[in-house]
């Protein structure tokens, strides 16, 4: 899945799940070490535990951050299947 985010210096957020397990994740754009970070971390752990990891977290007065945007990105998946 292909998310867009918003309010984050990263522009997108490109990744799969199996089996309600995140499997791969990409940020396009964003600060490379910190994406990285989180995608390796976040990184075959079930998506409601990354979610309940990762919703609300801020960077500066954004309102939001690159690994809030990615707890929104896989709260739509759920939605969506």
């Amino acid at each position: 899945m292909i998310y867009k985010t918003k309010g984050t210096c990263a522009r997108s957020i490109e990744f799969e799940v199996e089996d309600g397990i995140l499997k791969d994740i990409t940020f396009i754009g964003g600060c490379q070490g910190n994406t990285q970070g989180v995608a390796a971390l976040a990184k075959g752990l079930p998506v409601n535990e990354v979610i309940d990891k990762l919703s609300g977290i801020q960077c500066g007065f954004r309102g939001t951050s690159c690994p809030d945007q990615l707890a929104l990105a896989l709260k739509r998946y759920q939605e969506e299947h």
